[in-house]
């Protein structure tokens, strides 16, 4: 009973993302990103090809962010305007069940994009690479969906919701650039209590953050560097914290009064 709840809320969803002209909006956004592709052709000088695809992959990733992730946070803010929500939970359902329910529908949304957007980029690099990167997307969009619904949950509020999801977003993908900021001369000579304080805000926050900028790296498709190790990781950074956001949002669920 409970796996046919989840498996109809993750079909509703899908049906959902289509009815609201989600997948319509990729496609323009492929569109709109080849378009710009053969343009940055044009212009560019030496290795056309390589540029091309380094373009598009960042383009790609950072539409499939944007896109994923206000989608997952409007549909459920959108339920809670509506009472959409208490309806399902006063239905025979656990909350785990709509959570999982909801989760999965949304990570079905999510492969499907990274799918399109794969399938774009095979135009510009090999098939191998562009398998990985389009799996590393797929799990970077897990995460930033899941943080989605977190905040979603959370807020109630789609411009709240987004702001902290994008915070999350930039912090997880610059944190190892802050960090190696921080080991620079300058602050390693510093002596000053603010100084210090940044240095080890710094160094909690990338022991708490994922380390996104390890996924989905242009250079996968560019000079063909992924590998098993990198994999590997992806996969390990995506199951904990996969599981931690989603222990956190049940949590928030199962405390609400509803």
């Amino acid at each position: 009973m409970a796996i046919q709840q989840i498996f109809t809320l993750a079909a509703y969803v899908v049906v959902e993302a289509f009815r609201t002209r989600f997948f319509a909006i990729i496609v323009t956004l492929l569109a709109l990103g080849l378009g710009l592709t053969r343009f940055v052709g044009q212009v560019a000088i030496i290795e056309t090809q390589a540029v091309q695809s380094s373009w598009l992959a960042a383009f790609l990733r950072l539409s499939a962010m944007y896109m994923v992730s206000l989608f997952v946070i409007t549909s459920l803010v959108r339920e809670f305007h509506d009472h959409s929500i208490y309806l399902w939970l006063s239905l025979p359902m656990r909350r785990s069940s709509y959570f999982l329910g909801k989760s999965v529908g949304f990570a079905l949304v999510a492969g499907m994009t990274a799918l399109l957007f794969g399938v774009v980029l095979l135009s510009y690099a090999p098939i191998v690479p562009v398998g990985l990167w389009t799996f590393s997307l797929w799990c970077e969009l897990l995460i930033v969906t899941t943080m989605s619904v977190l905040c979603a949950l959370t807020f109630h509020q789609t411009i709240g919701a987004f702001s902290v999801v994008l915070g999350f977003y930039i912090l997880a993908r610059s944190i190892n650039a802050m960090q190696l900021m921080t080991q620079g001369p300058l602050l390693q000579n510093a002596h000053s209590w603010s100084d210090h304080l940044i240095s080890e805000s710094v160094t909690w926050l990338a022991k708490l953050l994922p380390h996104l900028e390890h996924f989905t790296q242009s250079e996968w498709l560019v000079y063909q560097t992924g590998s098993l190790e990198n994999l590997v990781f992806v996969l390990m950074q995506t199951a904990i914290y996969v599981m931690l956001l989603s222990a956190m949002s049940l949590f928030d669920l199962y405390r609400k009064n509803l």
